[in-house]
This record gives structure tokens, C-alpha cells and sequence, in this order.
């Protein structure tokens, strides 16, 4: 047998064996994040520490509240809350805003995302209106300006405009407890976050 005959079953399993190291290699990436203690659930934004965006929109008609305006940020602690009556994590967190609209601290805005305003009314008028107002984003236009990733997702924006502290899926009681909350109280304080 000669040589060249020799290194073309070695290389063949080399090209076998390939996808298996592959394979084990981002097992072993999915795992040290699995077990890493991260919170998956928290999404850095570029946001954080800067003015809120500058969007306005139109309200949601029939509601008789107004749209989302950036001068109704100033002298508010608010929170702004990107929803759909499509999403399913948005119902499930809904009864948290409807208890967190009655904190007078408080004001509760809703940026209701890629929605038909009929299923938007027909949401709150099932489960409650926690909001103060209402903008309509129909083609996702504002969202992008955000920096949303998906809904439901909450920012916080401080008395001053600028947003302290961003949410990203359903709020929990316990999120509420140990995240937002104290930084609404950091807010009230003139604290940045």
C-alpha cells in the first residue's frame, strides 16, 4: 500500500469528524451561557441615558385620550409601554399596568404597535385602559426610533425626558418589585438610574 493510499482514509475521517467538533463546540457555547447566571430576559439599550425620541402619534380614535406626545415627558416620571392586542405576553402583563396605573406617581403611555385600532379598543375594553395615552404606531416607524426588539417592552423616562431603564418582555410581580420600582423612586428623586 502506498502512502497517498494511506492519507485518504485519514483525511475522509477528518471530514467525518468535522460537524461532530462543530456541533460540540456551540453545544459547549449554548451551555456556558445556559449555566452563566445571565439574565437573558435583559436587553442593553443604547437608550438608556438618552432623551427619549422625539416621536409623536396619532391617538388611538375612539378612546377619547390623546397620542403620544415627547412634551407630555417633561415634569412626568412615565412609562412607556409598546403593546399589541395581537401579542400574547401583552395580556398576560396587563393586569400589572392595570395595578400600576393606580400609583399616582406615575403615568402610564401606550405605544400600541402594528395593531387594527378595533382589536386595540375591543383588548382594553376587555381587560382595562391602564393608559394615559395613547399613540397609534401602524407601521412599526416609531418603534424602530425606541429601539424595541419585540413586545411587550417597557421604558421608563424620568422627569427630565430621559429614559432610565428599559423592560423587555412581560413585566412579573417580581420584575416590578426589584427592577422598575426602584428606579421610579430613583426617577421621583432626580437620580439618574
Amino acid at each position: 500500500m502506498t502512502a497517498g493510499h494511506q492519507r485518504a482514509p485519514a483525511a475522509r475521517r477528518f471530514l467525518l469528524l468535522l460537524p461532530l467538533a462543530a456541533f460540540l463546540a456551540l453545544s459547549a457555547v449554548f451551555l456556558a451561557q445556559l449555566f452563566s447566571g445571565r439574565d437573558n430576559s435583559v436587553v442593553p439599550s443604547a437608550l438608556i441615558g438618552q432623551p427619549a425620541p422625539q416621536t409623536t402619534l396619532p391617538p388611538l380614535e375612539g378612546m377619547g385620550l390623546p397620542g403620544l406626545s415627547p412634551e407630555d415627558f417633561a415634569g412626568n416620571v412615565t412609562l412607556v409601554n409598546v403593546w399589541g392586542s395581537w401579542c400574547l405576553p401583552c395580556r398576560d402583563e396587563h393586569p400589572l399596568l392595570m395595578q400600576l396605573s393606580e400609583d399616582s406617581r406615575l403615568r402610564i403611555v401606550g405605544l400600541n404597535y402594528k395593531d387594527r385600532p378595533e382589536n386595540a379598543r375591543r383588548f382594553l375594553g376587555e381587560l382595562g385602559n391602564p393608559f394615559d395615552a395613547i399613540g397609534v404606531d401602524g407601521n412599526g416607524r416609531a418603534a424602530i426610533e425606541w429601539g424595541v426588539y419585540g413586545v411587550p417592552e417597557t421604558f421608563l423616562v424620568g422627569p427630565d425626558g430621559i429614559i432610565r431603564y428599559k423592560h423587555v418582555g412581560p413585566f412579573t410581580p417580581r420584575s416590578i418589585r426589584e427592577e422598575l420600582m426602584p428606579r421610579v423612586e430613583q426617577a421621583m428623586a432626580g437620580n439618574p438610574s
